[in-house]
């Protein structure tokens, strides 16, 4: 079998910008190259919408979390990432590509086939590009989701760890929160 040359090139920023809604789905974009995310289990969604619900309840009118659409971490080679939950400022629901700049918090939930990306280098990307605060949700085979939370230091560029939760978050920030994660 022959890959499509889609596969071999990089995807420079307007081409991406021109492609149909369809095209950008399940897909991300890692230094210019097409990345394609399977298709994620119903307990993977379950658990992204349970974070999104309760992160845009807590959050206030001036911020919406959602998911399933691209953040531009950056142009040159095209960078897209696609977080799992987004809280973002609502006054740029309309701007597309979301940039960095728009975004609070990003949640990112490691499923088989995710880890490294998730655990190393999708966060290297969100605190290179100075989104403040990153979570992550681990998700064991049986028992309740941990999730570990991490704040930008600004002088140095990266996530330092803030805390973990097992099955009940109840954190402080970005925003006062509580999330019961265990009737998952």
């Amino acid at each position: 079998m022959i890959a499509p040359a889609w596969m071999h090139e990089q995807v420079t920023a307007e081409q991406y910008d021109s492609w149909s809604a369809e095209q950008c789905a399940g897909i991300e974009i890692m230094d210019g190259m097409v990345v394609v995310s399977p298709s994620a289990s119903k307990r993977h969604n379950r658990l992204i919408k349970i974070l999104a619900v309760a992160l845009e309840a807590a959050a206030g009118p001036d911020w919406n979390a959602d998911f399933d659409f691209d953040v531009r971490l950056q142009d040159v080679p095209l960078t897209n990432r696609r977080p799992d939950v987004v809280v973002y400022r609502a006054d740029t629901i309309d701007v597309m590509p979301a940039r960095p700049e728009h975004i609070l918090l990003v949640v990112e939930v490691v499923s088989p086939g995710s880890e490294t990306t998730d655990r190393i280098v999708k966060a290297e990307q969100y605190a290179r590009a100075g989104i403040s605060y990153y979570w992550r949700v681990e998700q064991p085979p049986a028992g309740v989701p941990v999730i570990h939370t991490y704040v930008l230091d600004p002088a140095t560029g990266t996530y330092r760890d803030a805390e973990v939760f097992t099955g009940v978050v109840d954190a402080a920030a970005p925003f006062p929160v509580k999330i019961d994660l265990t009737r998952l």
